[in-house]
This record gives structure tokens, C-alpha cells and sequence, in this order.
């Protein structure tokens, strides 16, 4: 038995190994020279170190206990017993709050004589104000826990419910990140937050990250620390069938730009400055060798099974590993973090005008996250390939593009061309101008992807106004 567990560690150890990417920005040592090609200078790299800022040397891993299984749901009711939660909130959105998913909670509540009140007026894409108003429904009520049945919408909502339930005196804008708000830690235990995700997209039962729209930026921002981190992700995947066509199609968009930025980040030991206590090193601390593993896993599974669980609902096994690819490229964002095709999908949502996208809520104007942020993507990662095309390249493999005679200079355009071939196959539209934009509405989008340095600050290429203005602009159209 010691040496069957010696074998198993030595396979994990082998693993982490293997999956370091051989471009020098992402050796071993996660340091050492980069590649530039000739339109490249050293100059342009993310940050020079001849700043005084000293650089990060470690970093974390943190997740939330997961748990997996067809029907777990029904155990919800057992766990609220054994955490000696008194009484507990349940977050869902107006549309869940008519569909088993929902119901399979309430009866295990009901079952375990649970103590519970429902509130169901999450916003998909939430806001400031739709935050605020479910912050003041917890403030009135003392819960001692919480409990999501949802998207990333409903999960992040609790996220900040919970928060600001235990900081009753807080303004809103206390914890939001910086530069948009204070970015103050948190420095208290939260309550329990239990999620049960029904959609294989953002991962949120993973993460300390809370996103919304900031009405007065007309951008997303949002509230990232490990603090926020749900007790316990119960992945259900029978849940997963009740997602129409183009909801597992865009949060399915999600989950392979989370493996894709988070793999694709600064080395770690990139990321400056160091925290001086480390209660203040951020969720999002760059790529490093864990993260890694949990991305790449993520790819294999989208290559093989994204495609068949958009078009089939009934089509279990495909949904079923899709739920899991989304905890996967959770794991993964939520430690290395997330770059530019997120950074600037906070100001393609925030300021839609008219877009409303099937399978939505119809009554106002949205377009859905993942769509938001893979609309940009080709461009994105053809801008940075060149400061790591090997990584570029390796991603681009595992995603299903032959790699065998590439070049190191077409790196970009071959995962640009990956990500377009999935994009076609499940109808995305042609770019910026189908959801609404034109070249005039640049200015306004790279304004509102300017404060979003808690993510673009990981972009593996550094950039200019005029260099984010580019890409927006090569993504008014993707084919």
C-alpha cells in the first residue's frame, strides 16, 4: 500500500513536470528571457523589474470542496444539518426558481427540517444595484448561511450577500477591487456559502471572485478574495440539462477562455509587487505549475466533449464532463487568474445598447458573459503569442489544431484560428458589429477596459491605449 501511494505521488509530481510549458517564460523557474519576435522590444514587456518593486516568489492554491455526482442535490439538506446552520438563504434567479433544479434543493431542505427563505430576484449579469438589493435583504434577516442554486449570476450574488452581511457598517464600494472601489481585505470569517451550480460555465463554486455591472463605470468589475470562497460546490450534473442551446454554448465560451487566459497569464513570479503580509496576495496571482494542470484538463475535455453538449441536451456524458471541465478551468482562473479577453468583456456587457441574445431573459438588453469575453479572443491571443508562442502553440494542440510543422511566429494565428473554428461551429456572431458596436464606440470600450488592472495587469504582453484600441477594433469582425 506505501508503495502504491508512493507511485500515485510520483505520477502527480511527474505530471506537474510535464506540464510546464518549454517557452523560457514559463520554465521551471518561471523566469529567464522571453521570446521576441522582430515587432516585439524587451521594452514592451508586462512590467520591467528596474521599478524597486519587489517581485512575488510564491503563490497559493486555494479552492472550495467539491463534490460530484448524479443527484447529490438531494444531500444539500443533510449538509445544513452538519454545518448547525439556524437559518439559511437561497439564492436563484426568477427563471430557475420555476425548474427542478430548485425544486431538488427545497425538497432536501424540507426533508433535513431545514430553516430557510428563498430570495429569487437575482439579475442574470447582475449590477451594483442588483447586489445592493440583495445585500439589504440579508442584512434584515441575520442568516447564519447560504445556499446558491444557479449560474455564475445567482452564485456570485450570494458571494456579496454574504459578505456584507458580515461587515453590516460597510459601504458598497469598500471591498470592490481598485481602482474602482477601496479593495480593502477581508479580514473576518464569513459564513457557510454552499453552491449548486446549474450551468457549465463560470466555475463560481471555485472561487473567491464576485462580478458585476458598475452602472456609474458601464463596465464589470467585481470583488476577488479567497475570503469568498464557498464552503462546499455540490456539481450535479443532471442539472445541467435544463440549460437551453445557446446558454451551454456561451457558458461553455466561458469555461475555455478561463483554461485558455489562465494558462496563458504571467508566470507568478512575475507578478509585482510582493504582498508584504501575505493575508494580502491576491486570488489571482498569475500561471503557475498546479493551475496549470487543472487548465490544460480543462482543454482535453472542452476538444472532446464542448461540441456535443451544446447541440444534444440529451446527451449526458458530454454535459456531465463539461460541468466538470467548468470546476476544472475554475480551479485554474481562480489562483493564476484571468487576462485581457475578460479585462476588456467587462465593457463589451456593460455598455450593450441593444443586443439581446436567445435563450436569455428578453427584457432588457445583454449580452451573455462568455459571449462577451470570447468575441475578442482571436484577436487577443494573436496580440500576445509572440512574448510565449510555445505556450500559445501547446494550448492551441490541445484544442485540436495540428501543431507539427508550426512556427513559433504563427502561434498567434493558429490559436486565433482554433478558437474561430469553434466560434463557427456553434454560431457565434461575427464580431463587435452583430452585438451592436461600431468603430466609434471604441473610445467608450477601451475607457471602461482600463480600470480592469486586477486582470489585465496578467496579460502576458504589456499594452498601450492604441495597442487595446487595435484589438477592439480587429474584433468588430472575428471570421
Amino acid at each position: 500500500m506505501a508503495r502504491h501511494k508512493a507511485s500515485a505521488v510520483l505520477e502527480v509530481l511527474q505530471a506537474v513536470s510535464s506540464s510546464q510549458c518549454r517557452c523560457p517564460a514559463h520554465s521551471q523557474a518561471f523566469g529567464g528571457y522571453r521570446i521576441l519576435q522582430p515587432n516585439v522590444t524587451a521594452g514592451s514587456l508586462r512590467r520591467s523589474h528596474s521599478d524597486g518593486q519587489t517581485t512575488e516568489y510564491a503563490f497559493e492554491m486555494a479552492t472550495s470542496n467539491i463534490r460530484y455526482g448524479e443527484g447529490v442535490t438531494r444531500e444539500v439538506g443533510m449538509d445544513v444539518v452538519n454545518l448547525g446552520i439556524k437559518h439559511i438563504c437561497v439564492f436563484t434567479d426568477p427563471n430557475l426558481a420555476r425548474l427542478p433544479p430548485l425544486k431538488a434543493v427545497l425538497d432536501s431542505l424540507h426533508s433535513s427540517s431545514v430553516n430557510y427563505s428563498v430570495f429569487d430576484k437575482v439579475s442574470i449579469e447582475p449590477t451594483n444595484t442588483s447586489f445592493e438589493e440583495a445585500i439589504s435583504f440579508v442584512r434584515e434577516r441575520g442568516f447564519d448561511g447560504f445556499l446558491a442554486v444557479g449560474g455564475g449570476s445567482v452564485m456570485d450574488t450570494a458571494k456579496a450577500a454574504n459578505l456584507y452581511s458580515c461587515y453590516p457598517d460597510a459601504d458598497f464600494l469598500d471591498f470592490v477591487n481598485a481602482p474602482i472601489g477601496k479593495g480593502l481585505p477581508i479580514d473576518k470569517r464569513l459564513h457557510p456559502l454552499i453552491c449548486v451550480p446549474t450551468t457549465a460555465g463560470t466555475g463560481s463554486e471555485t472561487t473567491g471572485v464576485s462580478i458585476f455591472d458598475h452602472k456609474p463605470l458601464g463596465a464589470k468589475t467585481g470583488i476577488g478574495d479567497r475570503a469568498l470562497r464557498p464552503l462546499l460546490g455540490i456539481v450535479d450534473p443532471l442539472h445541467t440539462r435544463y440549460m437551453p442551446t445557446n446558454v451551454a454554448a456561451y457558458s461553455g465560451f466561458d469555461v475555455l477562455c478561463h483554461a485558455l487566459e489562465s494558462f496563458t497569464a504571467i508566470p507568478y513570479t512575475e507578478r509585482t509587487p510582493r504582498p508584504s503580509n501575505p493575508l494580502n496576495r491576491p486570488a489571482y496571482q498569475g500561471s503557475n505549475p498546479i493551475s496549470d494542470l487543472w487548465s490544460t484538463h480543462a482543454l482535453k475535455i472542452i476538444k472532446k466533449y464542448f461540441k456535443r453538449s451544446v447541440f444534444d441536451a440529451d446527451d449526458q456524458e458530454a454535459r456531465s464532463a463539461m460541468h466538470l471541465a467548468s470546476v476544472y478551468a475554475g480551479v485554474g482562473f481562480g489562483n493564476a487568474g484571468v487576462h485581457l479577453p475578460h479585462g476588456m468583456s467587462y465593457p463589451i456587457s456593460g455598455l450593450v445598447k441593444s443586443f439581446r441574445a436567445e435563450g436569455y431573459d428578453q427584457s432588457k438588453p445583454l449580452v451573455p458573459h462568455g459571449l462577451s469575453v470570447v468575441i475578442s479572443a482571436p484577436a487577443v491571443f494573436t496580440f500576445t503569442a509572440p512574448l510565449c508562442p510555445e505556450r500559445h502553440l501547446e494550448a492551441a494542440e490541445l484544442l485540436g489544431a495540428d501543431i507539427t510543422s508550426a512556427k513559433l511566429e504563427d502561434a498567434g494565428l493558429i490559436l486565433a484560428d482554433a478558437l474561430r473554428g469553434y466560434m463557427q461551429a456553434m454560431g457565434v456572431m461575427n464580431g463587435l458589429r452583430e452585438l451592436g458596436y461600431s468603430i466609434e464606440d471604441v473610445p467608450s470600450l477601451v475607457k471602461g477596459t482600463l480600470p480592469q488592472q486586477r486582470v489585465t495587469k496578467l496579460s502576458p504582453r504589456s499594452f498601450t491605449e492604441e495597442q487595446l484600441a487595435g484589438m477592439f477594433e480587429n474584433s468588430m469582425t472575428v471570421y
